[in-house]
């Protein structure tokens, strides 16, 4: 009872704390993004503040109880992702995607780990070992569907940069997966590991190959049983409880010999989304009540990213230095990918100059993949893990407000809130 107490009071406090920007900042013109107070009402929350005192979460185990809401909301998150990839969409819109989202992930992942490397030899592996500077480069590729998807509904951007950044966005799961499975069977090699084929090429090809026969599956299956009911309601329930079933099992792994059978609950869902979007009559309406169904789950999830940030990294001179650099080169990289590829596609001036900027944020896929990263050991696992959570703090803070802006430049969302005139029109 007192973990479901407290994730009561963090979410009370996330949703007062969108009240509180809007009435502060929001007098003067200045709209925040309900995910950045999401976030910092996490970190008021957290065991850094009220957590302190025995209000909200004292410690990362109180987290940890209640991590199921959030593997649970980044499922909801990817299935909706994947109603994105409608056939209808793809045929506009597919090849421009696929190119913009492979080119950005493989810039950014290739610029960190360049300059991380240069960094590495010129400092010596005291302040930087090279096998984490190899890893850090991989998780600059993953961008934070989250984050991204909740600025996108929260202002009702709509428009040729929002058209394609969902599913670049979506993409980044698939791409960012295989750079990174490469990555650290490279770096446990220079960790003083073997080479192994099985994990540096064939554990993530199967991984994504599982993951998308998984969610096929699953799609197909309910797809079948949404034909047996004839309320909208049960559907929505039917629906709810396959995305759940669906995030189970693809918590599952075994193993073939030296090769990993595992999947991707992101890559998972989002497959599950696409196919049931694609083949269900009524899955226009059945996502449109899922997404509201889900607002709360999202508001948690992002409560409780916020409460998982560990401000003690600050202190660290390594990590702050190290992670301004991971920071600086991973938003040319994703700004100056999107840029180029979309460009090379004739995407127009907008698409060009402002979807880069979309594409920073950064949080759960790069924090999943920090604990595949603890397999180098403790001390290399550990300044990975410190350093991505610096700059998930600097990212999910600012990002979602980038990609506000950003989308605002580019003519996507309206200057005046639809909340704002919501209430204007109530009044009258």
């Amino acid at each position: 009872m007192t973990y479901l107490l407290s994730t009561a009071f963090a979410l009370s406090a996330g949703l007062l704390m969108t009240r509180a920007f809007k009435y502060t900042v929001g007098r003067k013109g200045i709209m925040f993004p309900d995910v950045t107070s999401f976030l910092i009402a996490g970190v008021l929350v957290g065991p850094y503040a009220l957590g302190r005192t025995g209000i909200g979460f004292a410690s990362s185990e109180d987290l940890a109880s209640v991590s199921i809401l959030s593997s649970a909301a980044l499922g909801f998150i990817a299935f909706d992702i994947g109603s994105e990839f409608r056939a209808a969409s793809l045929r506009e819109m597919g090849r421009s995607a696929l190119v913009i989202g492979i080119f950005q992930a493989l810039t950014a992942a290739i610029l960190v780990d360049g300059a991380l490397i240069l960094l590495s030899l010129k400092l010596g592996d005291d302040v930087l070992p090279l096998p984490v500077a190899v890893t850090l480069g991989a998780i600059a590729s993953a961008t934070a569907p989250a984050a991204t998807l909740m600025v996108v509904r929260q202002f009702k951007a709509k428009g040729p940069v929002t058209d394609l950044l969902l599913p670049i966005v979506a993409l980044d799961d698939a791409v960012g997966l295989v750079i990174f499975a490469v990555s650290i069977g490279i770096s446990q090699a220079l960790a003083g590991g073997a080479v192994n084929l099985a994990s540096v090429i064939i554990n993530p090809l199967a991984e994504i190959a599982c993951s998308l026969i998984l969610g096929s599956l699953m799609g197909c299956v309910l797809t079948m049983l949404e034909k047996l009911f004839f309320s909208n309601s049960n559907r929505l329930s039917m629906t709810i409880s396959f995305v759940l079933m669906t995030i189970a099992l693809s918590s599952r792994e075994a193993y073939i010999g030296p090769v990993r059978v595992g999947f991707s609950p992101l890559l998972v869902c989002m497959t599950l989304g696409t196919v049931f979007c694609n083949m269900c009559e009524y899955s226009a309406d059945i996502m449109g009540r899922s997404q509201r169904w889900s607002a709360p789950l999202y508001a948690v999830f992002f409560v409780l990213s916020g409460a998982g940030l560990e401000l003690s990294v600050l202190a660290d001179w390594k990590v702050m230095a190290v992670g301004c650099v991971y920071i600086i080169v991973r938003c040319a990289g994703k700004y100056y990918g999107a840029l180029l590829s979309s460009s090379a596609m004739n995407c127009s001036e907008n698409v060009r100059k402002y979807l880069g900027i979309t594409l920073f944020p950064q949080a759960g896929v790069a924090l999943g993949m920090v604990v595949s990263a603890q397999s180098l050991g403790a001390e290399m696992g550990g300044m990975i893990r410190n350093i991505i959570l610096f700059s998930v703090m600097v990212y999910e803070i600012a990002g979602p407000m980038l990609t506000r802006m950003a989308l605002t430049a580019a003519g996507e969302i309206a200057e005046k809130h639809p909340e704002h005139v919501n209430r204007a029109r109530f009044q009258r």
